[in-house]
């Protein structure tokens, strides 16, 4: 018996409405190729919708006390832990990771929401008694209005709802959210869980729409930011767009992250944490470590354990606990990255490793698979060693030195993550100091911040001024007011003295004499 897609429905003032649309996306299991769902490309009026019901909402969160903002973050908290396997599988069933990866997506939108939850300590502004004689200035923190999201389909739950929402919704602000067509289970059910923790209508809208729809946020009037995750065209194109319309962006987009081998390292655990960073998530990730430049004196060694190990690597269905690698999200993607490693082969690079048509269960082959996948001896002039895959390939580039290395890193556009692999502290230091890239891991392969951090990403993986989360998150969702008063004494009311003479001025300078 086949079962019939689910339709999805957008979210408007806490309900769940069918969109008018005629036009859905197809959702799969990624592990069966089933159709499981279908994602509404919600119709220009439903865009203005949800804009106009953030609008209307917006006052009355603003003027909340953020003390009473957060007792609706404390429950959701709750509600995350309580649901967590359950959104775990909607997860792996929807986008392909893996058990533990789909937990880990989970995980993160828990960890901001945690640090959300001292927002009313975060928000505290500064102030001055007698920044000149007799008059006060208080700095205060606060929120701005209509923010808008455009998600990705990597990480279905940690970049809308953990990157996004929950700061945006603790700072006093309002939320759009254009969730991945693909992949928007996870979203819809956790706004089911932020409605449970009492959120007020309309301060959370979610639709799925095509690009059409989406450039609406881009130059709506009551929108005044746009936070956005996805490619670098798209990303530079949000940025231009929005920030031509008077709106602040942060747009984080593309990555070719790369790791330095230095050859006192311990290899066996360096090949076992290399591989783990180029599988993981499949290599959908903006962390993910498709490239390392290693030192030619053990590059032979470490290129025969990352095959061993990727060999070993268990291919199967997302959901079950003992998957060593997970599905690719959909059939376009799974070509994507085949025609990847066909164009690394016709440049030359030598493909020790082929994750194309890989063997799985009879159950699994109708889903998107690419195995582990490793070339050997790729150069700077080969666009698979330059440009982001976004799959479970790695590109090794064999180097002289240090040097060498650090130069072929850096000379690379996007700036994300880096890492080193070595047990020399003076080169560790010598790598942080001189990388590129603005997360970068010492023996890490996947240096992702903790959610009290910003994830901060350079050059053209990043456009905009404040990054996601941390006091970045903190200052993009927010906007300063500086307060300067002075008071009168009944005595001074008639006096000349009291002439309102502030200039932001702190004193004059003293006579010559």
């Amino acid at each position: 018996m086949t079962t019939q897609p689910i339709k999805i429905k957008y979210f408007l003032n806490n309900k769940f409405i069918e969109s008018k649309t005629k036009k859905y996306m197809e959702c799969f299991d990624p592990s069966t190729g089933v159709v499981t769902h279908l994602a509404p490309q919600c119709t220009k009026d439903e865009v203005e919708a949800v804009i106009l019901s953030a609008s209307k909402a917006y006052p009355a969160w603003s003027a909340t006390p953020a003390s009473k903002r957060i007792q609706v973050l404390f429950k959701m908290k709750a509600l995350l832990d309580k649901h967590l396997e359950e959104l775990t599988y909607i997860v792996a069933s929807s986008e392909g990771k893996k058990w533990d990866e789909a937990m880990g997506d989970v995980l993160k939108v828990t960890e901001v929401v945690e640090f959300a939850c001292g927002i009313p300590h975060l928000l505290k502004g500064e102030s001055l008694m007698d920044v000149s004689s007799g008059y006060d200035t208080v700095l205060f923190n606060e929120s701005v209005g209509v923010f808008a999201g455009i998600a990705p389909w990597n990480f279905p739950a940690m970049i809308p709802m953990g990157w996004m929402a929950p700061l945006c919704i603790a700072t006093g602000n309002t939320f759009v959210l254009k969730a991945a067509s693909f992949v928007p289970q996870a979203v819809m059910r956790i706004a089911e869980l932020w409605v449970e923790a009492g959120l007020p209508e309309g301060v959370l809208n979610i639709v799925t729409a095509g690009r059409n729809e989406a450039e609406i946020f881009l130059k709506h009037p009551s929108i005044v930011g746009v936070s956005f995750v996805g490619s670098t065209k798209v990303g530079l194109h949000i940025y231009k767009t929005a920030a031509a319309n008077g709106k602040r962006v942060q747009a984080l987009t593309e990555a070719k992250n790369h790791a330095m081998v230095m050859g006192d390292c311990k290899l066996k655990r360096t090949a076992k944490g290399i591989m783990n960073a180029y599988i993981g998530c499949a290599g959908a990730r903006c962390m993910a470590l498709p490239a390392i430049c290693v030192e030619e004196s053990i590059a032979d060694d470490l290129v025969a354990l990352l095959v061993k190990y990727s060999k070993e690597a268990k291919l199967g269905k997302a959901y079950d606990k003992d998957t060593g690698l997970g599905p690719i999200v959909n059939k376009d993607h799974k070509d994507f990255i085949d025609n990847w490693i066909e164009t690394g082969v016709k440049e030359g690079a030598k493909l020790i490793l082929d994750g194309r048509n890989p063997s799985v269960s009879e159950e699994c082959k109708d889903g998107f698979w690419v195995g582990p996948t490793i070339f050997d001896h790729v150069t700077e002039e080969m666009s698979i060693g330059r440009e982001e895959v976004f799959g479970p390939v790695i590109c090794v580039k064999r180097v002289k030195n240090f040097e060498e290395g650090i130069t072929i890193m850096n000379n690379n556009p996007f700036a994300n993550g880096s890492a080193i692999y070595t047990q020399n502290g003076y080169w560790a230091r010598q790598f942080a100091a001189r990388t590129h890239a603005g997360m970068v891991g010492v023996n890490v392969g996947i240096p992702v911040p903790n959610g009290i951090f910003g994830f901060t990403g350079h050059k053209q993986s990043f456009f905009g001024d404040l990054h996601a989360m941390g006091t970045d998150g903190i200052r993009f969702f927010t906007e300063q007011k500086n307060v300067t008063s002075t008071w009168f004494s009944e005595q001074e009311e008639d006096s000349d003295a009291n002439v309102d003479t502030w200039d932001g001025t702190i004193t004059s300078m003293p006579e010559e004499k």
